[in-house]
């Protein structure tokens, strides 16, 4: 029987910017701050212990890449804890960025989020969380993974050549070739976004302001309530609408995101595209796409010559379920039953030991 009382209690919009003091890290995370023109952005980091004996023992070759993760639409740095402290124990560095109005960075007001920031307005600002990054780790490229539309916006930066790359992770992750079948798949499961949408006054947050819409969108049906309700309480207030609006038609050329991925004169997989079984918005389908897609470009350059890789056929991986396959670059793999936030989900050891499988054959 539906509560509604219960959907009063939980409702959550809000049209004015958070305040407070920073919200709380586990521990193992570190935060800190990188100043930009606009504003400052959240910056946080998990580094190995190098003193603990049990971390030198799981150093692996994946210790020489540095990863920053990109958080998606509602999301912040905080999404990404569990993988950043699974790779410490694992002896690889991490960092995650908070764009704008995401997590503890600056929050511009309610309408100038909603219809003055731009995809571009946050891409500056991973930019600069790039940046920051190398300075202090030495310079080297990166590898870069993002989730949802921050995986669509490490694709557009990648695109751009505003950052080279050692390797791109797409998990969970809008495809370069256009969003309108996640939003059609969203309006599949969801019939009454439109009508919420109206009656909360057009707000970002409509779709996702109450904990079953939040499950029913992000994760699996055995996630946990206090996980859930904790999950809420992380994420923005508002979101940008041009974000993923700037990401419905196609806005990456393969051919040229290849190209500033660097280290493909071998055979490792240079692009990870992962996601979750139960993933309802970027369903299997999105993600076989966009592998093929990539696969395809690969291919291509490899053999007009301008691109020295690995152009081997598509075999299935061991020890998966037969699932996950590798090739022409690309590595596909899957996460059984997590939903979009597969890295929050209750599965999400399955996806970082995968990722980790990726960054040690980079």
């Amino acid at each position: 029987m539906f509560d509604f009382n219960f959907y009063l209690s939980y409702n959550w919009i809000y049209w004015t910017r958070p305040s407070g003091p920073p919200s709380t890290l586990p521990a193992g995370i570190e935060r800190s701050f990188i100043q930009t023109p606009h504003g400052p952005i959240e910056l946080l980091c998990a580094k190995p212990n190098s003193s603990s004996s049990s971390s030198k023992r799981r150093i692996t070759t994946a210790s020489s890449n540095v990863v920053v993760f990109a958080h998606g639409g509602m999301g912040s740095a905080w999404v990404w804890t569990p993988y950043m402290l699974y790779l410490a124990q694992h002896g690889v560095t991490s960092y995650a960025v908070s764009t704008r109005g995401h997590g503890e960075s600056w929050h511009p007001a309610f309408l100038r989020m909603l219809y003055g920031t731009t995809k571009r307005d946050l891409g500056d600002d991973l930019v600069d969380g790039i940046k920051a990054v190398q300075a202090r780790e030495g310079g080297g490229e990166v590898v870069l993974v993002g989730h949802s539309s921050g995986g669509g916006l490490s694709q557009f930066l990648v695109n751009e050549g505003d950052v080279k790359v050692k390797g791109l992770g797409l998990l969970g992750a809008v495809p370069g070739s256009g969003s309108y079948k996640v939003y059609y798949n969203w309006a599949c499961f969801d019939p009454w976004f439109v009508v919420r949408m109206i009656f909360h006054g057009l707000h970002s947050n409509s779709p996702l302001s109450h904990p079953f819409l939040i499950r029913q969108a992000f994760f699996s049906d055995d996630y946990p309530e206090e996980d859930l309700l904790e999950f809420q309480r992380h994420m923005n207030r508002y979101e940008s609408f041009w974000w993923p609006s700037g990401m419905l038609a196609a806005f990456v050329n393969a051919r040229k995101l290849i190209g500033n991925i660097l280290g493909w004169n071998g055979s490792s997989d240079r692009i990870l595209i992962m996601a979750g079984t139960g993933d309802k918005l970027m369903t299997r389908d999105v993600q076989i796409n966009s592998a093929e897609t990539y696969r395809s470009a690969v291919s291509g350059m490899v053999r007009e010559k301008k691109l020295e890789a690995d152009d081997a056929p598509v075999e299935k991986l061991e020890g998966d379920g037969g699932q996950d396959n590798s090739g022409q670059g690309v590595r596909l793999a899957w996460v059984p039953g997590a939903g979009h936030h597969l890295q929050n989900d209750v599965q999400w050891k399955v996806g970082a030991a995968k990722l980790l499988a990726w960054l040690e054959q980079l």
